[in-house]
């Protein structure tokens, strides 16, 4: 499968991980990608940085060791409603973000009401991809959360570091398998996402890759193949 990007990374400013942001984009570059997306924790989660780390994102160059790279935030889901802990003024500037449910910021829910937190989400037309959706901590009714998806053109994560057997998160493989076998037969494109917080695991989607295979996904519903794909999906050049 043609992999040329990545916009689920993290850098120091998220405050548990390892590299600078022009580390990430030159180990990027270094691995042939196309485009990489800096996605750092935003406010609410432990160690991150202030908001106005984000509000500054317009300095950063577009271009950085001959890479684009998208300015973007992984925002954390504050309640059932699907409150994000960035203000739409701010996010409405970035050209993609993420909103993952996190156990810091958000003690796991019913099903309803953690499938209620994400839809809810989805509804905020700045958002454009549900982070690791996976998370067993957090069950989730997998048809309402793909049709939802659907309705909103907003992507669904298959995130590799989910699928780590070391990991913390919980029956990630078996929620991915039947999030994606949704995800086909409604005909919703998924990206991949590395979830990388050192530059050693930039598009490392190996594992879920594999989970890929393993359903003969299509690929043409797997937008990592194509940066022209990921922009009918976010908010690059809209601004």
């Amino acid at each position: 499968m043609r992999d040329v990007l990545d916009v689920h990374t993290h850098t120091l400013a998220s405050g548990h991980a390892y590299n600078t942001i022009w580390e990430m984009a030159r180990a990027a570059a270094q691995m042939g990608l196309e485009l990489l997306g800096i996605t750092d924790h935003a406010p609410q989660m432990p160690g991150s940085c202030h908001e106005f780390y984000f509000s500054n994102l317009k300095v950063l160059p577009r271009s950085i060791e001959g890479i684009t790279v998208l300015h973007g935030a992984e925002v954390n889901i504050m309640d059932f409603e699907g409150r994000a802990d960035l203000p739409d003024r701010l996010l409405s500037e970035m050209d993609v973000v993420i909103a993952s449910l996190h156990t810091p910021c958000l003690d796991p829910g019913t099903r309803a009401e953690n499938t209620r937190a994400c839809i809810k989400a989805m509804e905020n037309p700045c958002i454009n991809i549900i982070g690791h959706p996976d998370d067993g901590r957090y069950p989730l009714d997998y048809e309402m959360l793909v049709s939802a998806a659907k309705e909103h053109r907003v992507l669904l994560e298959v995130n590799n570091n989910s699928l780590n057997p070391n990991g913390f998160r919980r029956n990630t493989a078996e929620n991915d398998r039947e999030m994606l076998r949704l995800c086909r037969k409604m005909g919703v494109p998924v990206i991949l996402g590395s979830d990388a917080h050192v530059v050693t695991d930039i598009r490392n989607h190996e594992k879920a890759a594999a989970l890929l295979r393993e359903l003969d996904f299509p690929e043409e519903l797997v937008v990592n193949r194509s940066t022209d794909e990921l922009m009918k999906f976010i908010n690059y050049g809209t601004k």
